[in-house]
């Protein structure tokens, strides 16, 4: 897993060794980048799932201006922390279930990325905290990753959906 372009472009990120752990794969996260690239530049961003932290690593190394971390597991948290660590970056890092992150979670993000392993299912979830907090900004997007085709629920639009093989990538935005 490898950071595709940037500041940190080419660098080698650590990763979970083992089946059960789905980190995004470099041609996903660089389509997606892609895809984002204009939004990137100052962007406050929430990596929600943040596992290794390699989409929100991705996001420091094309120009967001912060990024906050969070994810329950200790093990993933250490692996981000040793991440952050060999490349110098910064990050808010946090070890809360996403709903307590969200609850807890103080102004508004651009980017919100939502990856949780692919057998949960915490979208509909994970909106509906963001839109009573109010926690994205004017022009945010939340960027869902999972298996399966994501509705948007009351209150939201799909801004984009994408296919990578059994990969959807589904962008939220709030209907004014």
């Amino acid at each position: 897993m490898r950071i595709i372009a940037g500041k940190y472009r080419g660098r080698v990120l650590a990763e979970f060794r083992g089946r059960e752990i789905r980190p995004t794969s470099d041609r996903v996260k660089e389509s997606l980048f892609q895809i984002l690239a204009l939004r990137l530049a100052g962007a406050r961003v929430l990596d929600l799932f943040a596992g290794s932290g390699a989409l929100g690593i991705e996001a420091l190394s094309r120009g967001a201006s912060s990024v906050v971390f969070n994810d329950v597991s200790p093990e993933s948290v250490a692996l981000l922390k040793k991440n952050l660590a060999a490349l110098k970056a910064e990050g808010k890092v946090t070890v809360l279930d996403f709903r307590t992150c969200l609850k807890s979670a103080e102004g508004k993000f651009d980017l919100v990325f939502s990856d949780p392993p692919y057998k949960e299912s915490y979208t509909d979830e994970v909106l509906k905290i963001i839109a009573e907090r109010s926690l994205l900004a004017q022009d945010g997007l939340v960027v869902a990753e999972s298996e399966r085709e994501e509705r948007a629920p009351e209150g939201w639009e799909i801004a984009d959906v994408r296919s990578y093989g059994r990969t959807k990538i589904t962008m939220f935005r709030r209907i004014p």
